[in-house]
């Protein structure tokens, strides 16, 4: 939910991104509610994209290509809607699963975390690699609020969750996800 991905007047901008946000926002509230602690989850990247996947890295060399997520820049910092808390956690990641190459794991055993709600962009990339790196590492509950989270178009977003509902992990929507426990 950074601003290269959401806003407006950005060449990187999802138009699910905005469609979502008011679920996104209500999903954090409710887990604040609950107490659930709340991981953002951020990408930010060299100039040079030094750091970003081989098969995107020419567009970081390429003059007239978008850089997205460029570290320092307005473009990582989360939408004006959305607010990093001092209890909150920001990760900063370069891949797409927020398991690759962080301390996610380590620090969610550190607090005591089994379960996960996942919600923000994109699901066929960030969504679905972190999905399948929790199953991996044997979290007890994972899901994914279907209309918190968003792809390029729908039937991506659709299919995807098709997917990983296969390998038992939720997609309720926020109404589902929200009733009292």
């Amino acid at each position: 939910m950074q601003k290269d991905y959401v806003s407006k007047t950005s060449p990187s901008r999802m138009e699910s991104g905005e469609v979502i946000l008011p679920n996104v926002i209500k999903t954090v509230d409710v887990a604040r509610s609950r107490g659930m602690p709340i991981v953002w989850v951020v990408r930010e990247h060299d100039h040079l994209g030094r750091d970003v996947e081989l098969f995107r890295r020419h567009n970081y060399v390429t003059p007239d290509k978008p850089k997205p997520v460029i570290k320092g820049r307005p473009g990582t910092e989360l939408v004006d809607e959305l607010e990093i808390k001092d209890s909150d956690y920001k990760l900063v990641k370069t891949r797409f699963s927020a398991f690759f190459n962080t301390n996610l794991h380590s620090y969610l055993q550190a607090i005591g975390v089994n379960s996960l709600v996942i919600i923000g962009l994109q699901t066929p990339n960030c969504i679905r690699q972190t999905v399948f790196d929790a199953v991996s590492f044997d979290y007890q509950s994972v899901k994914v609020i279907a209309d918190a989270s968003g792809a390029a178009a729908p039937d991506i977003h659709e299919v995807n969750l098709y997917d990983i509902r296969k390998i038992n992990v939720g997609t309720p929507t926020l109404e589902e996800w929200s009733k009292p426990i």
